[in-house]
């Protein structure tokens, strides 16, 4: 075996990103992922701008090592493909609304009949059950509701999403632990299962101190900014130039800080000495160090509290990130052939192992491009088959 999950085949009908971003993990890891998409391409990414060559760019950020074929599972015989594809498949992806493919007859109860073995995994705003389980869930939405945009922005500004989708990069995660754990399992007992995941749920669970200080304090957390509200200083701080992010998180790297910003004696004032005593005299102090850093450049900043061991880093915009030689060392972006882009470059997958090579096999696939194949290669269907399935608007 290559690849760690090379003997595992996912069938993808997911769209957007929380579900595809998770079989991407899964497909980089050697999984067989196969897309099931709607023959009109219902999938919203592929229209997102900005494209290149016709082909969509937020798509390609969650659909490498796949394969893609088209199926209309609102047609009959789209519904009996489909259950043929479920005998030898592993895990089933979607994220249709609660209860959307049971009322297709598609649903977990009537695929276990196919294949008592198979895992579904099942993504929706707000899982299987209670009173919003029927309501669609969209990230920003999510971020409003699980309490991640009053948390994020400046007191005196409106509540803030974050800029990436990251809920929905969150749950991709989860997508991709919950399926591996569900294989696992059923590796021991033979037994497949629905996951049910849910954005919301996500969302919760990664809202950490906050919520930890809510639940046994009471305390409810308060928009600060690029400020911690439980550690200081631990924030961002104006450069001749640009932001600067220094966090010393603790006593010891606040007092290396004073140390490399030439102010010693900070270390020692009774107002600043320990955590608790910053945080009652957080503007004071900050206000200090502002007017220091405010003098030399990020970089120059960044080198100085690098040699004295205090964590810090330039707010780097989008090109700036591309460019940094750290970027560049670990070889995080790599170019892939395309059929009509040419070459497209990708982000890598993170994983690193010490005896196992993650790489790109498959570029993110075109609408449908792998149907007649798979049909032919893996369902033994013939080329007149095929044409008449294309006839009665099936794939």
């Amino acid at each position: 075996m290559n690849q760690p999950l090379e003997d595992i085949k996912v069938l993808d009908l997911s769209r957007v990103y929380a579900g595809p971003g998770g079989s991407m993990i899964l497909g980089d890891l050697g999984a067989d992922v196969i897309r099931v998409e709607s023959p009109s391409g219902t999938d919203s990414m592929r229209d997102w701008v900005p494209f290149v060559e016709g082909e969509s760019t937020y798509y390609m950020s969650a659909n490498r090592n796949k394969r893609s074929i088209t199926l209309n599972l609102k047609h009959e015989t789209g519904k009996q493909l489909f259950k043929k594809m479920v005998k030898d498949a592993d895990v089933v992806l979607e994220n249709f609304k609660t209860g959307t493919l049971q009322r297709m007859g598609i649903g977990y109860k009537d695929l276990k009949k196919v294949n008592p073995m198979i895992i579904m995994c099942s993504v929706t705003g707000y899982g299987q059950t209670g009173p919003f389980s029927n309501e669609p869930g969209f990230d920003p939405v999510i971020q409003a509701i699980g309490g991640m945009m009053d948390v994020t922005g400046f007191p005196e500004g409106d509540p803030t999403r974050v800029g990436v989708p990251v809920v929905d990069i969150m749950t991709s995660q989860y997508v991709a632990i919950s399926i591996l754990s569900a294989i696992r399992l059923r590796d021991h007992t033979g037994k497949g299962q629905h996951i049910d995941l849910s954005l919301l749920d996500v969302q919760l669970s990664s809202l950490a101190n906050a919520g930890s200080s809510y639940l046994n304090k009471g305390a409810i957390a308060n928009r600060i900014g690029n400020g911690h509200s439980y550690i200081v200083p631990y924030q961002v701080f104006q450069c001749s130039d640009r932001p600067l992010m220094i966090c010393a998180g603790n006593d010891g790297l606040y007092k290396k800080l004073c140390y490399a910003l030439d102010h010693p004696e900070w270390a020692e004032d009774e107002k600043f000495k320990t955590n608790n005593d910053r945080i009652q005299h957080r503007e004071e102090l900050t206000n200090y160090i502002q007017e220091v850093i405010l003098q030399k450049t990020a970089d120059y900043w960044f080198t100085l509290l690098s040699e004295g061991g205090v964590p810090s880093g330039p707010v780097n915009n989008i090109e700036q990130v591309f460019e940094h030689e750290q970027v560049k060392a670990r070889e995080t972006v790599e170019e892939i052939k395309h059929p009509t882009v040419g070459t497209v470059k990708l982000v890598k997958s993170p994983l690193r192992f010490s005896d196992l090579n993650i790489k790109t096999e498959k570029y993110p696939p075109l609408l449908g491009e792998h149907t007649a194949a798979y049909l032919q290669e893996e369902l033994g269907y013939s080329s007149d088959e095929i044409a008449r399935l294309i006839e009665e608007g099936v794939i």
